[in-house]
């Protein structure tokens, strides 16, 4: 008998056993395709909004343009400082402190977090860093900048949109440090800005201040909007 033979016995042997989407029941691998086929189709339309904000002047953008801005602005805004002809020379820092109700029904004000500088920590010496939170910090200050003049009031439509943006991660951010304290709640909050300039190199011979410039938004109260679960 050739080895190669198959034996009786090997004639009712089970099938492969089917792994992946395959031993799925017919319900949910139909399921499983509309979810990839929604997802694809989100993706296509992102991509898609992204290349329209970002292209020159078109039909499109001109008939569009407000749906394409709801769509982007603000967590994907996109900006070329990287690439400019004269990218950023100066460090900015994003700091907020807090109005605190104690538990006793006091209240006091906290002092200066520098968020921007707990970023920093988080990165430093990290050999996987996250930039998530220091660039969703970044971008909703430059935001708020970029929607309002030096006297902090709004200059554009997007002005409110660009403050209860800010607020709401400087809130989560101040909840993540535990500002409140036990018992408490915040009531409120104060954002700054520290700018300081980028030091020249040593030949360039170039003179520049080391002295910090502040920019102080004025208090802002909070709303239940504002916090996971409210502020009230």
């Amino acid at each position: 008998m050739d080895a190669h033979d198959t034996g009786p016995e090997d004639a009712g042997a089970d099938p492969e056993p089917r792994t992946g989407v395959a031993a799925l029941s017919l319900r949910y691998r139909i399921g499983a395709a509309l979810a990839i086929a929604v997802v694809g189709a989100v993706v296509c339309v992102h991509v898609g909004m992204v290349f329209l904000h970002v292209a020159p002047v078109n039909t499109v953008t001109r008939q569009h343009g407000g749906a394409i801005d709801d769509w982007i602005y603000p967590e994907f805004e996109q900006n070329w400082k990287l690439f400019a002809p004269n990218p950023l020379q100066q460090n900015i820092a994003v700091q907020v402190r807090a109005q605190v109700r104690t538990r006793d029904g006091g209240t006091r004000t906290t002092g200066w977090y520098d968020l921007s500088a707990e970023d920093g920590r988080a990165i430093d010496g990290n050999l996987l860093p996250s930039h998530t939170q220091q660039n969703e910090l970044r971008r909703a200050f430059d935001f708020f900048v970029s929607t309002h003049d030096s006297d902090n009031r709004p200059s554009g439509l997007r002005g409110s949109l660009s403050e209860s943006y800010l607020r709401r991660i400087v809130v989560l951010r101040l909840d993540r440090d535990d500002a409140a304290g036990e018992g408490g709640s915040i009531s409120g909050v104060q954002v700054r800005s520290r700018t300081t300039n980028v030091p020249p190199p040593k030949w360039s011979g170039e003179k520049l201040s080391d002295q910090p410039m502040y920019r102080v938004l004025p208090w802002w109260p909070l709303t239940a909007a504002d916090t996971d679960g409210g502020a009230e």
